[in-house]
């Protein structure tokens, strides 16, 4: 997977084709180090081997692009890359614990290292999530409020106050905008059994009454 083919043949006479490895000969008229070449293209290496494994092994669940159409599955375009990096990492040490963890990701990020992880992760977050269209716009409404202000009479706090205004999410926190509603209602359910075992969103999620979350997984899927 590796290897670089060596440069074409050519002709007495004709222009000789531009050498693959020119961009790596011009980091070193720079005066780079050759192990600071040889990782430079070690990287472009992994890029390429992330996207095909994007594209042809997680793409079967999680669309070529990241943009699932099973509700099953998450919706991966235009996530945070710090965050998928972490589950990246959880699923292949068999720290995150819910069903689809247990039955799908344990095995699939295995074999993963963290070069690897980090690829994959750059990959989806510079897709482009497509929008859902949007249904039950009472129900979206009510969602819409209840991820800006919270339920003070429950106690539950604002969810922008960490996943964003728009729901993109912020530093290490999720993006949620335009994921499946079915999936969200799933993992809220996790969390609020603990088999996700997140403290602050365990604590949340026992405070949503089904109704709740059911309009604020709406709200989340219709947001672009």
């Amino acid at each position: 997977m590796h290897g670089v083919p060596a440069s074409g043949s050519y002709q007495v006479g004709r222009q000789r084709p531009a050498s693959r490895f020119a961009p790596l000969a011009a980091l070193l008229a720079l005066g780079l180090s050759a192990a600071a070449v040889h990782a430079d293209e070690t990287d472009v290496f992994t890029q390429r081997y992330a996207h095909r494994l994007a594209v042809g092994t997680c793409g079967i669940c999680h669309g070529a692009q990241g943009n699932s159409t099973q509700p099953k599955f998450p919706r991966l375009a235009g996530q945070n890359a710090n965050y998928l990096v972490t589950q990246l990492k959880a699923f292949r040490d068999q720290a995150r614990g819910d069903p689809d963890a247990i039955s799908y990701m344990w095995g699939m990020a295995r074999e993963l290292d963290d070069k690897t992880i980090s690829a994959l992760a750059a990959y989806y977050a510079t897709q482009k999530p497509v929008p859902v269209r949007r249904r039950d716009l009472a129900l979206i409404a009510r969602g819409k409020e209840i991820y800006e202000h919270g339920i003070e009479s429950a106690g539950v706090p604002a969810c922008n106050a960490c996943h964003g205004p728009d729901a993109h999410g912020l530093a290490d926190f999720p993006r949620l905008a335009s994921q499946h509603a079915q999936y969200v209602l799933k993992q809220l359910a996790s969390f609020q059994s603990n088999m996700r075992d997140v403290a602050v969103m365990h604590g949340i999620a026992q405070s949503l009454r089904e109704s709740d979350m059911q309009a604020v997984a709406a709200f989340l899927q219709a947001q672009p």
